[in-house]
């Protein structure tokens, strides 16, 4: 990059963003690094880390040299354990949270991770066909929405890309930017958006130790999409989506 053009677009964060008025160097304290869930929810307990049964041993380099998009997938069950390690290889916990949001499994600006997990199930063993939401403090699910024909609710929100739920569940990452905002002012959008593909990249290579396959999808009708996950598009919003099944 020209030096002159590097000079010209730190000049502009700098101008752009002042960030000794963040809502952290005002001494607020951050937002909460998951959200709530009601206190009667029923918590699907999702097989940790070390008691996975079916998770292949697949070396780094091998994930990497045979990772690829996939958009048919064979009618076949994921098992609960499979799905587990996929939420836990996305945005799963590696150290108890707390005020620097713990250490999880991706990279992210600030350790804040922004983002929330929701997921369209179709076929996973042990699960309702139905939305659900992951709860990485606690690594579980709790269900958030059962609808008929969920797999074509799914596909019209992707702009009718049938493919996005022919698999056995889709990924749907929402931003909350207010816990990047907390740091990083405006210039949060940049980095919830490198994180988005810290996360995606992580589904791919992990998806290579079940057998499995995915696909980034970023063409999406953003109300559409909010709506069916019960967002307000504007505290949370969705960001990306990935349909994940057997290949």
């Amino acid at each position: 990059m020209d030096a002159n053009l590097k000079f010209f677009l730190k000049d502009s964060i700098r101008k752009m963003v002042d960030f000794s008025q963040t809502a952290q160097n005002r001494g607020l304290p951050p937002p909460p690094l998951q959200k709530p869930y009601p206190a009667d929810a029923a918590l699907l307990a999702l097989p940790r880390p070390g008691e996975w049964a079916g998770i292949g041993d697949v070396s780094v380099a091998r994930a990497i040299a045979e990772r690829k998009s996939h958009r048919s997938f064979r009618r076949e069950f994921l098992t609960l354990d499979e799905l587990s390690f996929l939420l836990w290889a996305t945005q799963g916990l590696r150290k108890a949270p707390g005020l620097a949001g713990g250490l999880r499994t991706v990279p992210s600006a600030g350790c804040r991770h922004a983002f929330e997990t929701y997921l369209a199930i179709y076929l996973v063993r042990g699960l309702n066909p139905a939305l659900y939401r992951y709860l990485p403090v606690e690594h579980a699910l709790v269900e958030t929405a059962r609808m008929e024909h969920l797999d074509e609710e799914v596909a019209l929100a992707a702009f009718n890309q049938g493919f996005v739920s022919r698999g056995a569940a889709t990924f749907f990452w929402t931003a909350v930017p207010e816990r990047m905002e907390w740091r990083y002012a405006e210039a949060s959008y940049k980095v919830m958006a490198l994180d988005a593909g810290h996360v995606c990249q992580n589904l791919y290579l992990a998806c290579e130790a079940i057998g499995a396959g995915t696909c980034a999808v970023a063409a999406y009708d953003q109300e559409a999409c909010d709506t069916l996950l019960g967002l307000d598009g504007e505290t949370e919003f969705t960001l990306y989506l990935a349909p994940v099944g057997k290949v």
